[in-house]
């Protein structure tokens, strides 16, 4: 199966990914971070995978979203008939459970179940037993119990089974410790009712654009299922090893929470009018900061852990062959000067939001300007956590321009007893060097670093972030060299790969969420006809249940990258709402 090929199932504290053919390829319990117990997407159904599907061949297979909702419906249609398949998490009450359904249709269909349990990632065979009504998969720390109807003896792990038109016949997969209590019977018809009002319910909640409401709709589900309810973090994919090149070493865990989307995530949350996600995640990051802001990393684990240790899983053999496969990431201990220039622009966009600026965040703000004023002339690996040597990376520089900006801001704004003359210094003292250091006068474009030939699409943060307004001709010069270098297809790469740059082998396909910041810009520069053929493109490239990955191949016309990537999709939204509303600056 293709990684568009799925669908995304979620309880707001994991994710589990449904393909067209009815196996559940990946599932990570109790929690996104934890070890899979279904990994057969990044190996063989032996990693482990749930699979209920139609035993004759299938003719047609249709599937979508019911409603508002995280319930994915697929419909197998064969000569035997046709059955349908429903599939959901409920929303946590304290065990994990994943409930599937098949219904018959029309006739009667002979389906085949498969449960084939593997913990620690698709490496541990579990011993197999009934317990309690229920059949038990039990190893080292984990243990799932599958069980059919109320009261009804337990299913077995595989079997074949018969269902007519109108009947309905429930699994229902709980998780557990070992050493806990077994969780109780679940009422799969309660389940699904309940489950069901959660996302109408919180769906009725949001302000949709005038224009795209149902991308932009079904953008948000999918970033609130990408949501750690406990703390309000939003995970980068609920995925890891998904690979960046096909069959190439671009394979990174991203079950983690980057601070580059944090500036993404709270335009989002904020224009949809979901005030209290927007607030969760910000109070989330400036407790996971701490109270050192200038011992900022790029990125932190979903409760705000620190240590994301890099490991590779030598018994998978990744997707279609691409290896390692890697858990934990790390690019966590590099330094990344932009990361400074995205927290202050959430601590001042919080403000904003809360209509003050505490004296938390205050300090914190001071604390990350006072950090750039000791730091910004310093090389870095760049906001795409190159693996290369570091170098002066224009995106970095224009961060701690922002940086120095927002501070300056928040003391006007906000009539803090600051005196503001040396930010205010400092803050021309970056931009004269950008414009002229990182700025090429033959070719008329700013450049990926201080010397380079090559562009960058993380130049588009001149514009967005106000560094620069998108008709001045120094960022007129920049978008087209962008064009002319970076869109082979029409669609926008991160950067050209050179290992003397990125230190990786193989190349990339577009990057999505660039894309988006290209049609933002466009949108800023007036041409609105261009940003918006730019942007239907851009959504044509959704799966058929709305989904996008990191990137894409157009050669191959196929996504590509972990799966699904809030980056993509939080670009997705802001440029929606950009389009249909408008916007000024500053805004990634």
């Amino acid at each position: 199966m293709l990684i568009e090929d799925h669908a995304l199932l979620g309880d707001l504290y994991t994710a589990a990914l449904v393909a067209r053919d009815g196996s559940i390829d990946f599932l990570c319990l109790p929690d996104f971070d934890s070890d899979a117990c279904f990994t057969s997407l990044l190996g063989t159904a032996d990693n482990g995978r749930w699979k209920i599907a139609p035993t004759a061949t299938v003719r047609d297979v249709k599937r979508r979203y019911r409603g508002k909702t995280l319930i994915v419906e697929t419909e197998f249609v064969t000569d035997e008939g046709t059955v349908r398949l429903v599939d959901f998490m409920p929303i946590r009450k304290g065990t994990p459970h994943l409930v599937r359904w098949v219904e018959g249709v029309q006739g009667t269909v002979t389906m085949r179940c498969e449960l084939r349990p593997r913990f620690a990632n698709g490496s541990t065979v579990p011993v197999v037993r009934k317990a309690d009504l229920a059949s038990a998969a039990i190893a080292g720390p984990d243990a799932l119990y599958l069980r059919g109807a109320l009261g009804e003896a337990p299913p077995p792990f595989e079997s074949e089974f018969k269902v007519q038109a109108g009947q309905r016949i429930p699994f229902v997969l709980s998780w557990a410790r070992p050493y806990d209590e077994i969780p109780k019977p679940l009422d799969p018809e309660i389940a699904l009712r309940e489950t069901q009002s959660f996302w109408e319910d919180w769906a009725s909640k949001i302000r949709l654009p005038a224009e795209y409401k149902d991308v932009v709709l079904r953008s948000l589900l999918t970033l609130k299922a990408c949501t750690f309810h406990p703390s309000g973090a939003l995970v980068a994919a609920p995925t890891f090893g998904l690979p960046e090149t096909p069959g190439g070493e671009r394979n990174w865990d991203y079950r983690f929470c980057w601070i580059r989307d944090s500036v993404l995530t709270l335009n989002a949350l904020m224009r949809a009018g979901l005030m209290d996600e927007a607030d969760a995640f910000g109070t989330w990051l400036e407790n996971a900061v701490g109270g050192a802001p200038d011992q900022l990393q790029i990125m932190y684990g979903i409760r705000g852990e620190r240590h994301l240790t890099e490991i590779t899983l030598g018994w998978l053999q990744g997707y279609e062959g691409a290896r390692p496969v890697r858990t934990g990431n790390g690019a966590y201990t590099q330094f990344q000067l932009d990361v400074l220039g995205e927290f202050a622009g959430v601590l001042f966009i919080h403000a904003q939001l809360i209509g003050k600026l505490p004296e938390r965040g205050q300090q914190a703000l001071k604390t990350l300007a006072t950090r750039v004023s000791e730091v910004w002339t310093e090389q870095d690996h760049g906001i795409w956590e190159m693996r290369g040597p570091k170098h002066d990376f224009i995106a970095s520089k224009v961060a701690a321009w922002t940086t120095i900006d927002r501070w300056v801001q928040a003391i006007e704004l906000y009539g803090l007893k600051e005196d503001k003359a040396p930010w205010v210094k400092l803050r021309q003292t970056i931009f004269d060097e950008v414009c002229s250091k990182g700025f090429d006068a033959k070719r008329n474009t700013f450049t990926q670093y201080y010397g380079s030939k090559g562009v960058d699409a993380s130049l588009l943060f001149i514009p967005l972030s106000g560094f620069l307004p998108a008709d001045d001709p120094r960022v007129v010069g920049t978008v087209r060299a962008i064009e002319q270098e970076l869109m082979p297809q029409g669609l926008v790469l991160r950067y050209l790969t050179e290992e003397s740059v990125d230190g990786l082998s193989g190349e990339e396909g577009a990057f999505l969420a660039c894309s988006f910041w290209l049609a933002n810009t466009y949108q800023l520069m007036g041409r609105q006809e261009d940003a918006r053929r730019l942007f239907d493109k851009l959504v044509g490239l959704c799966n058929d249940v709305g989904l996008l990955a990191e990137e894409y191949l157009p050669k191959e016309r196929r996504q590509i990258g972990n799966f699904p990537q809030a980056f993509s999709h939080l670009a997705l939204v802001n440029c929606a709402y950009s389009l249909a509303e408008g916007y000024k600056p500053p805004l990634h």
